[in-house]
């Protein structure tokens, strides 16, 4: 019985060192074949950006990552997204301005580059739509659900203690009163004027200008093109040749994308290490003991 217990315990031990060996491997076959300083040759980074902008670190990831590289002579952005957190996108369009300094941005709009799509957008030297793009959508909103009259109905009462009169400001739980409002107005108007003044010097458009359009409607690429929000129209292939041109690349440059395959890598060892390994390992473990 104990024979069998320690082969069971050395088969288990033989199972992880294999893992490992392999997980290793792997690894480096993948930083291999994503990292673009192990070879030579001018290339364009391409930053992808698509769906709900909810959160921007992974994409900083990737700015930092082109930035620090000198064989990536250019950028290209990417963007299919309806927009998202105010943060997020205000986070990348920062970073994309900062590496703009530096060397060539184009952003490229796919079918959405609406609201914080737009805003992302802004942080390039150029940007190239096709003329059906959906884009525009400028302003900032707040939805504040009201439950009180459902739970009314059911009878469940909620008591809230707060710190200050507006600590519990946007609380399902009740309507939202006149004073606050005017607070989350405030705010509001606060965000959108920044909105208006990061297109104002993006784009060298005078901002009682912009806030003619700027009143949360949908506008296409052309629409756009006419408003002074993009440079060109066409397509991912055009915003390619158009930052290989600003960048003085001659030949056709490679392209780099995100290495996908590389956020698994750091899943598995940076986020989290023994939770992870308990959650790929306690399967093995149960189909061996049970």
């Amino acid at each position: 019985m104990v024979k069998k217990f320690l082969q069971g315990i050395l088969t288990f031990l033989g199972v992880i060192f294999l893992f490992f060996i392999i997980v290793f491997f792997i690894g480096i076959l993948l930083l291999l074949r994503g990292e673009p300083t192990l070879s030579t040759g001018p290339k364009i980074g391409i930053v992808e950006i698509k769906g709900l902008i909810t959160d921007a670190d992974k994409t900083l990831r990737v700015i930092r990552n082109y930035e620090r590289n000198d064989h990536v002579k250019a950028v290209v952005v990417r963007i299919d997204s309806p927009g998202g957190a105010v943060g997020a996108s205000q986070e990348i369009y920062l970073a994309l301005k900062e590496l703009a300094q530096k060397k060539t941005v184009v952003a490229s709009m796919g079918s959405v580059a609406a609201s914080g799509g737009l805003y992302v957008a802004l942080g390039a030297q150029k940007i190239v739509a096709a003329p059906g793009t959906m884009t525009g959508s400028i302003g900032v909103m707040i939805q504040v659900p009201n439950v009180s009259k459902l739970l009314e109905k059911v009878g469940i009462e909620t008591t809230i203690l707060k710190s200050g009169p507006y600590k519990d400001t946007g609380s399902m739980f009740r309507p939202l009163r006149e004073d606050e409002k005017k607070v989350l107005y405030q705010t509001i108007k606060d965000v959108y004027q920044q909105f208006v003044e990061a297109i104002a010097t993006s784009r060298g458009l005078n901002p009682e200008e912009i806030k003619k359009f700027a009143d949360g409607r949908v506008f296409t690429g052309k629409k756009a093109k006419e408003y002074g929000l993009v440079d060109e129209l066409g397509n991912f292939n055009d915003a390619i040749y158009l930052a290989a041109k600003l960048a003085g690349i001659k030949e056709r440059p490679q392209l780099v994308y995100l290495q996908k395959e590389r956020f698994w890598w750091r899943y598995l060892f940076e986020e989290n290490l023994a939770e992870n390994l308990a959650v790929i390992f306690a399967p093995l473990y149960l189909l061996k003991w049970q």
